[in-house]
């Protein structure tokens, strides 16, 4: 190559990679202009806002299923901080050909637009490969990070092995239903007989519409669920973890999803798809859980061996238990209300350290145990309608089960609508409508 030929071949890279850098800036500004919209637009306060802390030195990582609302959450709590701050969100098509050697260009051209920042969010991190190397490296000179991410990959296993001690994860579920009430301006405070009446009639809505925030502005919500349910099987499932019966483990996503909450047997699932081993059931559910589009219960055992065995599943929303094509679903009002209970007290509990069982023998069964250590704090029995006294007779059987083997007195049994307190053997359970629970958290009702 001539002289010349060679400084022309140079000039035009330099020139390719400055015309890279003003795309970026485009793409950039871009992102800039549509967060820049968000400040006209009224957002619902999440309770797990006040988990973000924006001056501590790790990796505040929002996790949790597609759709839940992080990054409007992140984008709240940074605007509630009154910090400045940069942001990029690599779920853009224009980004797909990064990778982590170009983020320091894109750290420059953030510099570039915003000027100088000492916090930066960064909304579906998962999507470049190599991501912690760069979250490390501003983390090591001081920059406050905040990200999201919604792939099965990162919250399983990445976080752990990549940030060590270097992140605080916090999981954000869909709407429960005080941010429900708070999204619709619905009155939770007054005792009138109307401010009650429109509160019920707004959980009977929530029971069946379920809380992704998205979904309470869209025609149509069957079409939402399913490229939903469609995008967490193929891209944050399949992708990452290579899965070769493809067709078989999105039946089993499906059919999991119909019959839940159930008890997962792993046998029982390898015959009905036609998998190789039980070790494969067993993983493909893992995945789920790990995307959450499931959420596992353990059963209660002082033994160890006990309680890794028996897992229970739930739906992460109600809107995934009947929203979906061949669902088949009825209204199913005793599973969604359980539902709707559970993914209540990951809320509650979690954060506080606490853990939650189901408790099972042969004769009878307890929905929900919280538990601090070995001792159980509170046993909750969930069923929508008790006028039955045959169905009265057994939700109190479970409870007083459970309270008998842990010597657990604090017992609560959730309903549709009654409000009473209960005596029995020496026990006092306290009966309470689900929807007026949802909305008051006292020492009582959970610890």
């Amino acid at each position: 190559m001539h002289s010349g030929e060679n400084n022309a071949y140079l000039c035009g890279i330099i020139l390719l990679i400055v015309m890279d850098k003003r795309i970026l800036e485009t793409i950039l500004s871009d992102q800039l202009e549509e967060l820049e919209m968000k400040r006209s637009m009224h957002f619902c306060q999440r309770a797990e806002e006040d988990l973000v802390d924006l001056q501590s030195t790790q990796a505040q990582v929002v996790i949790g299923v597609r759709r839940s609302g992080k990054s409007t959450l992140c984008y709240n709590a940074l605007t509630r901080a009154g910090v400045k701050y940069a942001y990029i969100n690599f779920d853009d098509e224009r980004l797909v050909s990064l990778k982590a050697e170009d983020l320091n260009d894109v750290l420059e051209v953030l510099y570039k637009i915003h000027g100088d920042f000492n916090h930066l969010f960064i909304d579906e991190i998962q999507n470049i490969a190599e991501w912690y190397l760069f979250v490390n490296r501003l983390l090591r000179r001081g920059m406050h990070i905040i990200v999201t991410g919604s792939n099965a990959k990162l919250l399983s296993g990445e976080l752990a092995t990549h940030l060590t001690g270097r992140h605080h994860a916090i999981t954000l579920y869909p709407f429960s239903f005080a941010e429900f009430c708070a999204y619709k301006q619905v009155d939770v405070k007054r005792q009138t007989t109307q401010a009650i009446a429109q509160r019920r009639a707004t959980f009977d809505e929530y029971m069946l519409q379920g809380g992704f925030p998205e979904l309470q502005n869209v025609r149509s919500d069957r079409e939402y669920i399913d490229t939903l349910v469609d995008n967490i099987l193929r891209r944050d499932i399949e992708q990452r973890f290579k899965i070769t019966h493809k067709a078989a483990f999105e039946q089993m996503a499906q059919h999991l999803l119909n019959v839940s909450p159930t008890i997962v047997v792993d046998r029982a699932l390898k015959e009905l798809f036609g998998f190789r081993s039980e070790h494969t059931a067993k993983n493909y559910v893992g995945y789920l859980r790990q995307a959450y589009l499931l959420v596992g219960l353990r059963k209660f055992s002082h033994k160890s061996k006990e309680r890794v065995v028996g897992e229970k599943v739930y739906p992460v929303d109600v809107a995934l238990m009947n929203k979906r094509e061949g669902a088949m679903a009825g209204n199913n009002l005793g599973w969604r209300l359980e539902t709707i209970v559970y993914i209540e007290l990951l809320r509650r509990c979690r954060n506080k350290g606490l853990d939650i069982y189901y408790y099972t023998d042969r004769s009878s069964e307890c929905d929900f145990m919280i538990c601090r250590n070995n001792e159980t704090l509170l046993c909750v029995q969930v069923a929508y309608d008790i006028s039955s006294p045959n169905t009265l007779r057994r939700e109190v059987s479970g409870l007083l089960l459970a309270a008998k083997a842990t010597a657990c007195r604090n017992l609560l049994l959730l309903t549709d609508h009654q409000y009473e307190d209960i005596e029995k053997n020496g026990y006092v359970i306290a009966v309470r409508p689900v929807y007026d629970w949802l909305l008051r958290e006292d020492k009582q009702q959970c610890p």
